[in-house]
């Protein structure tokens, strides 16, 4: 039996992706069958379909780090033939065949029941974007953060768990401060709850100095080297800055101690993939709910998979704001 997917294969002339057929055999073992609605795009899917090797080691593969549908079959465990699902991270759309395809067999520990309030799309138009967002928000919180301690900075704004945690801390009635380097991004990130916008450059002013001056009552971070450095030596004494992503760089090359020792500042780590799934399950009940975002604001697009190719090479040049849904049901 066969099934329709994007499918990423190894050519002469470099990594295709293409819908074609895919055999029920090439799906990995796993308790739970779920016919997949919706996915979404992520960086580390256009990763994947590129032949990154930190991401995806074999092909042909099918990517897709995100998944809503229906559970076919199910063995013993929480889960029933009906019931819908989310699944992201883990290994799913890495070395798991993803959300890009009809079908995907997984673990039920992989599995969150969907929200009842929250439609199968728009969990994809939150998708691990959201849920990052969410718990970096959480992080935040769990140190006692509160809106009178002053502004938030949310750097990478444009991106997907940023204009998704610009939304989120607005809604919470906190001050944000959006970082980007796209100008004609400045009306859209208002829209969505910043109260202020700063250049990236202007941001990382003055990087040389141990200290800058103390301005951030916290800090959602997606963007990592440079841009991070210059968040945690503007903050505030005894603030934290949630970290979840090294879009400019994996490295903290102009960081000293000084913001930790002098300041008490915190640097919080943030991890989507392999956290316990009850975790994520919180946060999807929080996205549903009180921290519901902006969803019509955050949507980019909403694509299927034969557009999929073209909107890789988009969002690895950076040429995507917001969400972008992904049609898999037909």
């Amino acid at each position: 039996m066969t099934f329709q997917a994007l499918i990423t294969e190894k050519t002469d002339d470099g990594y295709v992706s293409r819908v074609g057929e895919r055999d029920f055999s090439d799906l990995p073992e796993g308790e739970v069958l779920v016919r997949v609605g919706w996915s979404s795009l992520n960086y580390k899917d256009a990763l994947s379909a590129s032949g990154n090797k930190g991401v995806t080691r074999n092909y042909p593969h099918t990517p897709g780090i995100d998944a809503v549908g229906v559970v076919e079959e199910a063995g013993e465990g929480p889960f029933s033939a009906g019931d819908a699902v989310i699944c992201t991270g883990y290994d799913l759309g890495m070395n798991t065949a993803g959300g890009y395809g009809d079908y995907i067999r997984v673990p039920a520990e992989w599995l969150a029941p969907l929200p009842a309030d929250l439609s199968p799309r728009d969990a994809m138009l939150l998708g691990t974007a959201g849920l990052t967002a969410a718990l970096c928000v959480e992080a935040l919180l769990e140190t006692g953060l509160q809106p009178e301690q002053g502004e938030v900075l949310v750097t990478g704004a444009t991106g997907g768990v940023g204009s998704t945690a610009v939304s989120i801390l607005s809604r919470l009635g906190f001050q944000v401060v959006a970082v980007t380097g796209k100008e004609d991004a400045h009306d859209w990130l208002r829209q969505l709850g910043a109260s202020d916008i700063i250049d990236r450059t202007a941001l990382v002013d003055g990087l040389e100095k141990p200290l800058l001056k103390p301005r951030w009552g916290g800090v959602v971070d997606c963007v990592g080297g440079d841009t991070l450095v210059s968040a945690l030596k503007g903050l505030k004494y005894g603030c934290s800055a949630a970290c979840c992503g090294l879009a400019g760089s994996p490295k903290l090359e102009n960081a000293t101690v000084f913001p930790f020792i002098l300041r008490g500042v915190n640097l919080l780590g943030v991890d989507s993939v392999e956290l316990p799934c009850e975790v994520k399950q919180q946060m999807w009940q929080l996205l549903a709910g009180d921290w519901r975002p902006d969803l019509a604001g955050l949507e980019a697009a909403e694509v299927n998979r034969s557009q999929l190719p073209e909107w890789f090479g988009r969002i690895l040049k950076g040429g995507v704001r917001g969400r972008v849904v992904v049609k898999v049901a037909d």
